[in-house]
Formats: C-alpha cells, structure tokens, sequence
C-alpha cells in the first residue's frame, strides 16, 4: 500500500508502450504505477514515475520488484514461467496467474488446452521431427503454418510451407536450434477479427465491441472498430468465446482472442493476457479504455462500461526503412495543420525499419476516406511523406 495514497501498488514487468499507456491511465486512478524496466530508454521508463531496472529473466529481480507492490502484473508474456510459479508460491499476488499465462506463452499448449475445452480452432500437431510436418501435410493438404511454440509475435516465429523440399530444409534446422515447434493446417479466412475482453478475480466480465485487423508481413497496421458487417450472432459468438476462456482458465486483467473468420464460422488464433494492439482504438473510442480496464481487473476494482462512443480506425505508427530527416515535432506540426482531428500515441521510442513507434486513432463513421485519413497520418508520423501527394507548403 503507498504510505502517501492509501492506495495499492500495481507493479508490471515490462518498460515497453503498453506499460507506458497502462501508466497513463494509473494516473487518472491516484496511481504511479511501478515498472519494472530492462533499461533506462524503455518506453514507458522514460515517462513512469517510479521506475525499477532489472531484467524479466531475473528471478531475483522479479522477487526485490515483487516486494514493493500489491499486485504484479505484465506488459508482455516473456517471463519463465517457472519464475512466476516460484513469486506464486512465495505469496506475491501475480495477475494473471502463472497457469493462466502460460497458455499465452506456448501456442502449443495453448492449442491443446483450448481443443481440449472444446473451443473451436484449426487442426494442429507437435512437430519433434520434419516427418510430423509431411504427414500432417498429407492428412490436410499443402501449404501449412509452421509455428514457434514459444517466443514469436508480429510474424516472428510463423513459416507458411508450401511443400516437403522446403519442410525438409527448414524444420530440421529450427529443432536443431531449439526452436520448440508445431505446425497447423493454413485456414482460409474472410478476415481476422479480435474480440477483447476483461475479467476481474471476482468473476466479473465486460467485453468491447468485437473488431477487425488488418495485418501486413504479420504486423497489425490497422484495426476497424466495430468490425463492419458482422451480425450480431457472429458479434455475441466471438464475445462468447472469448469470456468463456477467460472464465475457464481464470485469466485476470484483459485477454484478447484473436479470431479467423471463416465460412465455417470462427477460428481461435492467438492468445494475448495483456493489453493488446488490437485495443488501442479503446484509448478514444471507448468509455473505459483497455488500459484503464486492466489496471481496475488487477486491482479487483468493478469494471468499467465498454460502451462505443464512435467508430475508430486505429493505424500504427511503423518505422520507415531509413529515418527520416524532418525531425518528429516537425512531422507531428504538419499533420496537426493537415488533420486536426487526429488522435496521436507516440512511445517514445527511437525510429528503427518496422518498429511500432505509436499509433493514431481516428473517429467517425468508418468510411473509405476516414480509413485513408488515418493510413496518411500513420505514414507521414514515421517516413515524413504524404502518400497521396499533398504538399504543406
């Protein structure tokens, strides 16, 4: 308890933008959260009040960081698990727990819990040999998704094969790597959706409008809130899903499901146990945000309403291959003059080719034009050009 405040300490392990946007909404709540931050120019330990260094993999860091707060909580899933069964044992109140968070952190494992819930998803295998993926690909047809079970995200970590010459020259060299696998049939999708959701200790669940992604080379560079088009039993389908998951393996904090829709119906993708790109949209579109729904989940607060009050395009802020020489406040002047509008969140992070270096969310009905507007303010924040030719001279 903060001697200052009279109010709970939130620890989350992790100094990138989503603890930086969780210590936004901390502030709103009488908090300053605690970080837990690898290095001195981590997102979020550039602008957190109560900063602590050490490196996720150190349980001893874990423990001394663990000691000051009231709840320990995550800005990414990259923790071993066994340290955070080793804080669980010791008494430290983790959020989510150990056994929940782990689904998130091997797809493996993931996959056989889920369909063993019953929870719909594409059919799968371990691979421990290149034969499990030939077979697998003779029962369900080339290509086929090749996934790391542990450690991949934005694309890292996922190979589409398209036959057994390339199985054979890349699966061979990833196991002898170390490189846990599986490998899943490649599903034909629509789109990809996200439903996210929250669930407290208490049991308590709220669900946000369920959303489209829009991804390229595996990156999430644009999301659609709500998802056009979708009924209402598709909307109450993957809503469901979603709070099921959470309710059955006792998540705490916010879960995103991400989804395959497809002609059969949906799909269950991924996990995330944490805030997720895909609620980013929720920082101005939402009546609580994701971030500020978190912190009341791990506190055991009552949730906040997820009500929509407006349509949002979310688009990321992407690195441009060379950085460019109009330096960011300038870049942030001129689409200022250009779109007044537009909501900008930048990270604080240095530019680098493909980095998310923020986003921006932009409000109203989700026309063409609107989808547009936030795909050139997205662009002209990271490479400094307008796509569309506009000149601000």
């Amino acid at each position: 308890m903060d001697t200052r405040t009279g109010l709970p300490v939130v620890g989350m392990v992790g100094g990138g933008q989503l603890a930086r946007m969780t210590h936004q909404a901390a502030i709103s709540l009488g908090q300053s959260l605690r970080v837990l931050a690898a290095g001195e120019h981590d997102s979020a330990g550039l602008v957190a009040g109560e900063v602590v260094y050490g490196h996720h993999t150190d349980l001893e860091a874990l423990r001394s960081f663990a000691r000051g707060v009231d709840v320990l909580t995550f800005d990414h899933e990259h923790v071993p698990g066994e340290h955070l069964l080793t804080l669980a044992m010791e008494g430290f109140t983790v959020r989510p727990a150990p056994d929940a968070l782990a689904l998130a952190q091997d797809k493996l494992l993931m996959r056989e819990t889920l369909a063993g819930m019953g929870f719909p998803g594409p059919p799968f295998a371990e691979v421990s040999e290149v034969d499990d993926v030939v077979e697998f690909a003779e029962k369900h047809s080339w290509p086929v998704v090749l996934k790391a079970a542990r450690g991949g995200y934005d694309g890292r970590g996922v190979w589409v094969l398209d036959g057994v010459e390339q199985a054979r020259g890349l699966v061979p060299e990833l196991l002898d790597a170390g490189t846990p696998l599986l490998v899943e049939a490649k599903v034909a999708m629509r789109r990809e959706l996200s439903a996210l959701v929250a669930r407290s200790p208490f049991g308590q669940g709220a669900a946000w409008p369920v959303v489209e992604t829009v991804q390229s080379g595996g990156i999430n560079t644009e999301v659609l809130a709500p998802a056009p088009g979708l009924t209402s039993r598709q909307v109450d389908e993957a809503q469901g899903i979603a709070l099921r998951i959470a309710e059955e393996i006792g998540v705490t904090g916010v879960l995103a499901v991400e989804l395959f829709e497809t002609d059969g119906g949906l799909l269950v993708n991924e996990l995330a146990m944490r805030p997720h790109n895909s609620g980013h949209w929720t920082m101005d579109g939402s009546a609580t945000s994701q971030f500020e729904q978190h912190l009341r989940a791990v506190l055991d607060y009552p949730l906040g309403t997820t009500d929509l009050l407006s349509p949002t395009v979310m688009a990321n802020v992407l690195g441009a291959p060379e950085p460019p020489a109009m330096r960011p406040d300038e870049r942030l002047h001129h689409l200022f003059a250009r779109f007044p509008d537009v909501r900008v969140h930048l990270y604080g992070k240095g530019e680098r080719p493909g980095r998310k270096l923020g986003h921006v969310n932009v409000l109203g009905e989700l026309t063409d034009s609107l989808r547009e507007r936030a795909r050139l303010a997205a662009h002209w924040l990271s490479h400094a050009e307008w796509l569309d030719g506009y000149s601000h001279h």
